[in-house]
């Protein structure tokens, strides 16, 4: 383990985006995804199946697992390449 992974998880403050195909006390945890020029944040990640942005309130790390409602999809995330720190694999 990295001294990263030992150190506490940074907190963000979500707001809406308006993404509306979930219910609205869950809206603030997804964004519509902007394009090839859309940079994520160290608490964001891409669902590979519906191209969403699953956003957390805390830091995103290695082996977290993630949720999109909007597809019913389950992930794990791992390190990223290029641009963005975090992709998921879909584990069902």
């Amino acid at each position: 383990m990295s001294a990263r992974d030992d150190a506490p998880r940074q907190q963000f403050e979500l707001d809406e985006r308006g993404f509306d195909e979930v219910p609205r006390k869950y809206r603030k945890y997804y964004r519509r995804w902007a394009g090839a020029s859309d940079a994520l944040g160290p608490n964001e990640v891409l669902c590979p199946v519906c191209k969403v942005v699953v956003r957390s309130g805390r830091e995103l790390r290695a082996g977290d697992r993630v949720y999109c409602m909007a597809c019913l999809t389950r992930m794990r995330v791992k390190r990223g390449a290029g641009r963005n720190p975090w992709e998921a694999d879909v584990e069902y």
